[in-house]
């Protein structure tokens, strides 16, 4: 009875999102892509010229459509019928299949965790997941694939079976005799040892097989993998792109879409956190004005008791809430020099802390601020223990923030 309950909550969840968003994400083609029409126009030729090289890297920022653009290419090459201006003809079965992702010839890669310290997880183990977050939105970041999988404490990664998954697959023959296609996200995420594995697949490609890896850091993915495939830079939206999609797909009002476009910067991720109110962003936001106050009080009780509450995040998000620390010092040192209209990107509670704390962050000390906090994302990717690398530079911080 439990089960049928989720199966059912999980359905009429669908049907409302179906309602609400006029089937867009069901479809994902490139019609349905907000922005880069002329990656669309390049991508549509190479196809419609049997051109697409067998390996693409979409590659840039994250939340500007990488994924979207790679779902809607997928959908383009396991086509049997595509139209004469390069969409999917939604009459095969090829087209019904890939709307819900279940193709037997489109295969998904992506990083995962583990649930035991014993597993060799693969992506399989997780596609209902998988499924379920594209049948919400494109547009996801690490933090939500993280949250589905229930592991914001762990470090997800392509464990060393995914390649031999992916040979496994490829080894076989067409199931409906035409394009096989590999979607892999995040391949920076892959330890050399996999991706030396999946090197060889990419390198001798079964006959007909197209490789679209997305990746939000390519410099990140292994040399010999970066040189097999054509990169295709994927750049940050415009303000107005993201505005009117988030006017014309998501009823928001024109004036608070402008905003959140603002905000966004290039991210049509991030206009969608901040539109639905649940961004990481303020839980990050809280963290970070609970550390500049009790650093410049000098309480290192309290301190240390903020470490242990960090240190609980898990490693993921702990970069990003460096990486988050890094923009809001940027916005406060931008914000004493009264250009805040045209190149501040806060929002309304960031702006509110930010007036009194900006004149803190100044010449004096941005560039060390800065540089401790790269120095604090280098360490916690190498895995260093997190409670020394934070309280390491909230210590720091209490000279810095009066020097």
């Amino acid at each position: 009875m439990a089960k049928w309950h989720q199966r059912y909550n999980r359905m009429k969840k669908m049907i409302i999102f179906v309602d609400n968003c006029e089937n867009y994400i069901l479809t994902v083609q490139f019609k349905d892509v907000i922005g880069h029409e002329d990656a669309i126009r390049r991508l549509r030729q190479q196809v419609l010229a049997d051109r697409l090289p067998h390996a693409l890297m979409l590659s840039g920022p994250q939340g500007t459509g990488k994924m979207a653009l790679a779902l809607a290419l997928a959908r383009l090459l396991v086509c049997k019928s595509p139209t004469a201006d390069g969409e999917p003809c939604e009459a095969c079965p090829g087209c019904r299949m890939s709307a819900a992702w279940t193709h037997p010839d489109l295969h998904f890669s992506f990083p995962v965790i583990k649930k035991k310290a014993t597993d060799q997880p693969v992506s399989d183990d997780f596609l209902e997941a998988w499924r379920e977050q594209l049948l919400q939105t494109p547009y996801f970041s690490q933090d939500d694939w993280l949250r589905r999988l229930g592991g914001e404490n762990e470090q997800m990664q392509h464990f060393v079976g995914e390649s031999d998954a992916l040979q496994r697959k490829l080894s076989l023959k067409s199931s409906q005799g035409g394009r096989r296609v590999v979607v892999q996200w995040l391949p920076e995420k892959m330890p050399e040892a996999t991706a030396n594995k999946l090197l060889k697949l990419i390198e001798e490609p079964p006959s007909h097989t197209h490789f679209i890896l997305v990746s939000d850091h390519p410099d990140a993915v292994l040399g010999t993998i970066q040189s097999r495939t054509q990169r295709m830079h994927i750049g940050p939206l415009g303000e107005t792109e993201i505005a009117q999609a988030l006017v014309q797909r998501h009823g928001t009002e024109p004036d608070e879409a402008r905003h959140l476009a603002h905000l966004a910067q290039g991210s049509m991720t991030r206009a969608l956190k901040q539109h639905e109110g649940e961004g990481e962003e303020s839980l990050y936001l809280d963290i970070f004005i609970s550390l500049m106050r009790l650093s410049y009080m000098r309480q290192v009780k309290e301190m240390r008791a903020w470490t242990e509450r960090v240190a609980a995040l898990g490693r993921e998000r702990q970069k990003h809430f460096l990486q988050y620390c890094q923009r809001m010092i940027r916005e406060n040192f931008i914000l004493n020099f009264g250009l805040e209209s045209r190149l501040n990107y806060m929002t309304a509670a960031e702006s509110r802390f930010s007036q009194r704390f900006a004149p803190f962050i100044n010449e004096r000390n941005v560039i060390d601020i800065m540089e401790a906090l790269s120095d604090c994302e280098r360490d916690i990717e190498q895995n260093v223990q997190a409670r020394m690398v934070f309280f390491d530079f909230s210590v720091k911080l209490t000279i810095l923030l009066k020097g």
